[in-house]
């Protein structure tokens, strides 16, 4: 496992359920330098089962040569609360070396938040270029970004909502069934519920992928076969490529967080909250997205003033927005052309329709 950085908040963190979590740890990695002028941050918001070594899980746009390169970009990636790749969660020994499991305080993506908030004070960064994220990760970046509406320059979102909807709520709900169906789970032991864990896993891929992504990868040529197909090797795969490097507990208290999505709660709604965003925004979508479809994106964009929106034609579904990195950073090129910028900001207003799509405030691939 990467060797993180680690920072342990100065003082007990108020959760927005009420519980109050003693100590906190936050795991982070950074690449690159920061430089005299301290404006070439890149700050990235991960997804549910990632973690803060973000050059591993989204080769392609961070790294050596990349969009996002590390010898001009400072880059920052911290484990969000709640995980288990060295983050506070609920196998992380407490003050009495105890592990709370199950017991494990409601986490919500503000909570994420104030972490990410802490360490940024910790670093001593005042100014962030770019905050980026999808999914979990997009979630997180904008709610950052309307808390801090004066410290993000850019904020890219990819394949992620306002509010988490009653769909994926009901997805995460179906996994979640399926971990409390294993009756290890109530065990308390770092490998409760690993069973569960690998069906839940099986239940998600079909929110990531496609119909067309399974088609391409998973047909099978032998026509008289009735048994052992490779779509059902393909989810026990998944399976357990998931149960070794991560555990039940973690993923019932992430999905939870997922779930508490809703950048409106006590801000009079979703569009009075994203109208305080004040960063110049990129909002990216894939068509075949099932999880967080374009009309999500197209509501994000409508209500994000200047906001510019883009679709990603794509059969990968979900999980596009980490494997398409050309065609993302194809937008990013564009993005940051300084006179793309000043069109957007002059469709703020307007409603995203097919002109909408077609025109010099947003693309289309």
């Amino acid at each position: 496992m990467t060797d993180y950085q680690m920072f342990i908040l100065p003082a007990p963190l108020q959760l927005e359920s009420g519980a109050t979590l003693p100590q906190v740890q936050i795991a982070y990695q950074t690449y690159g330098t920061l430089n005299a002028a301290r404006d070439n941050v890149v700050w990235v918001c991960h997804a549910l089962t990632a973690n803060a070594d973000v050059l591993s899980w989204w080769p392609g746009l961070f790294g050596n040569n990349c969009y996002f390169d590390p010898a001009n970009h400072f880059i920052v990636c911290a484990n969000i609360l709640g995980s288990c790749y060295g983050s506070s969660g609920p196998l992380t020994p407490t003050d009495s070396q105890e592990r709370l499991y199950h017991n494990f305080p409601l986490l919500t993506v503000r909570d994420m938040v104030a972490a990410h908030e802490a360490l940024r004070q910790h670093l001593g960064i005042g100014h962030i270029h770019t905050l980026i994220g999808g999914s979990l990760g997009g979630q997180q970046a904008l709610e950052w970004a309307i808390q801090r509406p004066t410290v993000f320059e850019h904020l890219v979102v990819l394949a992620t909502n306002a509010q988490h909807s009653p769909w994926g709520i009901a997805f995460n709900e179906a996994q979640r069934l399926a971990i409390f169906a294993d009756p290890t789970y109530q065990s308390a032991t770092p490998t409760g519920g690993q069973f569960g864990l690998k069906a839940a896993r099986a239940i998600a891929l079909l929110s990531y992928r496609s119909y067309e992504a399974y088609g391409n990868t998973q047909h099978e040529p032998e026509e008289n076969k009735i048994t052992d197909f490779r779509a059902s090797s393909y989810q026990q795969y998944q399976g357990d490529k998931l149960v070794a490097r991560f555990n039940a507990y973690t993923y019932v208290a992430l999905s939870r967080a997922m779930d508490s999505h809703n950048v409106g709660r006590g801000r009079g709604g979703v569009p009075a909250a994203l109208g305080q965003i004040r960063a110049r925004t990129l909002v990216l979508s894939i068509t075949s997205d099932v999880l967080f479809p374009p009309s999500e994106q197209q509501l994000l964009a409508r209500h994000i003033p200047g906001a510019i929106y883009a679709e990603m034609d794509s059969g990968y579904g979900h999980d596009g927005f980490l494997i398409e990195t050309a065609q993302i950073t194809q937008f990013l090129e564009s993005f940051y052309v300084q006179k793309l910028a000043q069109k957007c900001a002059l469709s703020v207003s307007q409603p995203l329709g097919a002109n909408m799509l077609a025109s010099g405030s947003s693309a289309r691939t």
